[in-house]
């Protein structure tokens, strides 16, 4: 189809003419509704976007002298976030004359992942950084794939039930067709009420003028 002619079609059917294929020859166009495919465009996005597992790391830091209670509450914090498919980085401190006696380290990093083993599993060994040692433990496959099915789950809620204030459809804003509606009919109205006055107004007349004796 020549180019005038498409863009005469596009203008008639109050569409947009699309270039979907410039590198062709010749090139292809398509006519559509641009603010309409914009904002689908935009809500696939925005849905693959909630589908999309983030993996954040955690770092949790210990002590060798870390009382027990202080200890259980870091790793009850810990197994949440491995739960939640994210790794977690275990850091133990030494200070001072702390650090001649590393295997005290060795020794809570080995509880901390005996403690999580139905959790997680130990990505990177202990190993040393400074005055820092530190390992990093990772989600089991089957802890790793229940939280992506959760995020599934979240993200398929959320697109079955729209935000607030969304745009009715095709991101167009709600009642704009009924609003041209309404004014065509007002201007039928209006044009009927002229026509209802132009054939009165003869006969009021004709009843207002003396009659001939």
């Amino acid at each position: 189809m020549p180019l005038e002619a498409a863009l005469d079609r596009a203008r008639t059917e109050g569409l947009d003419l699309v270039e979907i294929s410039p590198m062709a020859s010749p090139p292809v166009c398509k006519i559509m509704d641009y603010g309409k495919f914009k904002y689908e465009e935009k809500k696939k996005a925005s849905e693959a976007k909630r589908a999309q597992v983030t993996v954040l790391l955690k770092e949790v830091k210990l002590r060798p002298k870390t009382e027990e209670h202080d200890y259980e509450f870091k790793v009850r914090n810990t197994r949440r976030f491995i739960e939640d498919g994210n790794k977690a980085k275990v850091v133990i401190q030494f200070r001072g004359r702390e650090i001649t006696h590393k295997e005290q380290g060795t020794a809570i990093l080995d509880d901390v992942a005996k403690d999580l083993k139905d959790v997680a599993i130990v990505e990177q060994m202990p190993r040393m950084e400074g005055r820092l040692m530190f390992m990093i433990l990772a989600p089991t496959p089957k802890v790793a794939q229940k939280a992506r099915e959760l995020v599934r789950q979240a993200a398929t809620a959320a697109k079955r039930t729209p935000p607030p204030g969304a745009p009715a459809a095709a991101g167009k804003p709600a009642g704009a067709s009924s609003g041209a509606d309404e004014k065509a009919e007002a201007k039928a109205e209006e044009k009927a009420e002229e026509k209802t006055e132009a054939q009165a107004a003869p006969a009021a007349a004709e009843a207002q003028s003396p009659t001939a004796s």
